[in-house]
């Protein structure tokens, strides 16, 4: 049953983002549903703000401030309980009483799933860049954030070594 588990969009009341999520777990606590609301999740940046005073500090930020994505196997019995938490005004989609669910291009976009890349290269590896603006230049792997999906490359552009950082799939190794 979970296999049939989709992610879709909750809309709270401003600020009652967490209280939602917290009500959510609960119940599903209480009520044994880890089968049926498999996760929940508020999408969260971090941001440097500068303060009057100059000093510079890192916050985090809702990317959807007012919503809560929830992937759940939706049934009757799990529509009413989201829909009765204190704090949810409703589902996102075209008929509130059948909510759409979010594309899978849309998940991996909003990085709540993410497909795993099995990279074939090594920190210290001369690499080739095979997609994006920088496409066929090369360069030495400088560091690997699987978690991120993210790899640094030192290019040599115009002369310089430049740092860019880049997706696990937009490089591939020299032979």
């Amino acid at each position: 049953m979970a296999d049939s588990a989709k992610w879709y969009v909750v809309h709270t009341y401003s600020g009652y983002e967490n209280a939602v999520k917290t009500a959510i777990e609960k119940v599903v606590a209480n009520r044994h549903l880890e089968d049926m609301i498999l996760d929940m999740q508020i999408p969260l940046e971090t941001v440097t703000e500068v303060t009057d005073s100059g000093a510079s500090k890192e916050v985090e930020r809702k990317v959807f401030p007012g919503y809560v994505l929830i992937k759940m196997v939706l049934t009757d019995d799990t529509w009413h309980m989201v829909r009765n938490v204190r704090g949810v005004t409703g589902f996102v989609g075209s008929n509130a009483n059948n909510p759409t669910p979010l594309t899978e291009d849309e998940v991996l976009a909003l990085g709540m799933e993410k497909h795993e890349i099995v990279v074939q290269y090594n920190v210290g590896d001369n690499v080739k860049i095979v997609d994006g603006p920088l496409e066929s230049f090369t360069g030495v792997v400088e560091e690997i954030d699987a978690d991120k999906n993210k790899v640094r490359v030192v290019v040599s552009m115009f002369g310089r070594e430049t740092p860019v950082e880049l997706e696990l799939d937009q490089v591939e190794v020299i032979d």
